[in-house]
């Protein structure tokens, strides 16, 4: 497969803003589909917080920010409403001991 042409030989990861080169990067999918590359662009992710990723299900996650104005509010008000918001839907995780 031949390099494209247009690509950038350094990404900016997603998660913490450092700038890292292209070839050390992971691509990151927010669809979770990263296989189907027809008409898409990929956001990046370095290797350290591609390590730190959860590998949780992410069903249904993108509504429930949009619902809770993730980033329009307060980190403390918006920690509080998603909180409850799981439990309130899924229940209480209990820690494994």
């Amino acid at each position: 497969m031949w390099p494209s042409r247009n690509r950038t030989a350094t990404v900016t990861c997603l998660a913490c803003g450092d700038e890292v080169s292209r070839s050390t990067a992971r691509e990151y999918d927010k669809y979770g589909d990263r296989w189907d590359r027809e008409d898409k662009t990929f956001e990046h992710l370095c290797k350290d917080c591609y390590t730190d990723l959860c590998r949780q299900p992410r069903d249904e996650l993108e509504d429930l920010l949009v619902e809770l104005e993730a980033g329009e509010r307060g980190q403390k008000s918006f920690l509080s409403g998603y909180i409850s918001a799981v439990e309130d839907r899924y229940g209480t995780v209990e820690e494994e001991s």
